[in-house]
């Protein structure tokens, strides 16, 4: 349903969508569990050569569990763990863009204790609290000369963790009219005593230490949204959203080291990320009592500005169509599948600033065209 629920209830997934909503079970106790494979590629071709590059990128596989348990009409715990963000983008060792990015891996998982009441007849509230833990691995290249034909380079990688939380709120103000409204914290991802080796020319090694320790903070984003939902008929159900994305947290991925000497200090990395826009639309029909069919879409503006477009990132302005279905085996056990396509829209942008490789990096850039298919299924069952 172009990945929207703000407005309306969808189970223990309300849990993250909304947690106000998680109260309006009719059983005592609600589980969905399930994955994802995101088959994904980017394309990019410089504007000066015409030289064409393309990334190799691993399956992807984000999961969901979602439990709520109903402790009485008013009061309902759950637990969501889930994972928000995270890729891995695979340009290769030898690409032209290697001084700025040869791969990166980024993983966070957000485990959520959440409680929702029910204020009024009509009203229903949610608070979850959220610890985020995760990984990072960042691979380039650096502009060193080696004699010897090896590629000089830089291996960054490390955990981190981070506190947020999450709020809803829901409105049922008819019979047919639902209007919900969430907020999700941003979160910084701090990471200590990450493993940073360089392999670089011996004499350089005076320099460039070839084992470090580093410490960074990754600001993931607050998120605000609005929805409403409409049931037009008894099968057919028609919800909107409005997001706002605060990106604009993501001042500058900095790296600062341990050791550092006069021919190397800390790294910082302008990104000069923008608040941007999701735009959903979905449509929910009962064909009958066991099979439920869904389709939806979005436009996801992309918060990375042209001048500092870097392909360790490449997001552009996204559109994504999505369809499921759901069919019921039981009164408590059903199945749910999911598929959903997403369409980088083509841009061209440059990275004008990189101060490990000022070099190399000032100016890089050209057209850049995404997109990937993600597959999913899911297992829900309540008693």
């Amino acid at each position: 349903m172009g990945h929207l629920g703000t407005g309306f209830y969808l189970g223990a997934s309300s849990t993250f969508f909304n947690p106000a909503m998680m109260g309006h079970s009719e059983n005592k106790f609600d589980l969905e569990f399930g994955g994802s494979g995101i088959i994904s590629s980017v394309a990019f071709q410089n504007q000066m050569t015409g030289d064409v590059s393309r990334t190799d990128n691993p399956l992807g596989t984000p999961f969901y569990l979602y439990g709520t348990y109903k402790i009485n009409d008013e009061l309902t715990a759950g637990l969501a763990v889930y994972t928000p963000f995270g890729s891995s983008v695979v340009w290769g060792d030898d690409w032209e863009g290697r001084h700025l990015i040869q791969d990166i891996s980024l993983q966070a998982v957000f485990i959520q204790p959440t409680i929702s009441i029910q204020a009024s007849e009509k009203l229903s509230l949610g608070l979850g609290f959220v610890y985020a833990t995760g990984n990072v691995e960042i691979n380039r290249a650096l502009a060193f000369q080696n004699s010897n034909n090896i590629q000089s380079g830089a291996s960054l990688s490390g955990g981190a963790n981070g506190y947020g939380f999450n709020f809803g709120a829901h409105y049922q103000a008819t019979d047919k009219l639902g209007i919900g409204v969430t907020y999700r914290s941003g979160v910084k991802m701090e990471l200590e005593d990450g493993d940073a080796e360089f392999t670089v020319p011996t004499p350089v090694q005076a320099t460039v230490p070839p084992t470090n320790t580093f410490s960074a903070t990754l600001p993931l984003p607050s998120t605000t949204t609005i929805g409403i939902s409409y049931q037009l008929n008894e099968k057919l159900l028609i919800s909107a959203e409005y997001s706002n994305i605060n990106w604009d947290v993501y001042e500058s991925l900095d790296f600062d080291f341990e050791t550092n000497t006069d021919g190397f200090q800390d790294s910082e990395n302008p990104r000069r990320y923008e608040s941007s826009s999701i735009f959903r639309l979905g449509f929910q029909y009962m064909v009958n009592d066991k099979l439920t069919a869904r389709i939806g879409g979005y436009y996801d503006e992309s918060p990375i500005q042209d001048d500092f477009f870097n392909p360790e990132t490449p997001n552009s302005d996204n559109l994504g169509l999505t369809a499921g279905l759901s069919y019921l085996f039981s009164d408590k056990l059903a199945i749910d599948a999911s598929f959903i396509y997403i369409n980088g829209l083509e841009r061209e942008s440059y990275y004008t600033g990189n101060n490990l490789n000022q070099d190399f990096g000032d100016n890089f850039g050209g057209k850049y065209k995404s997109s990937s298919f993600i597959p999913g299924i899911g297992v829900r069952y309540n008693f």
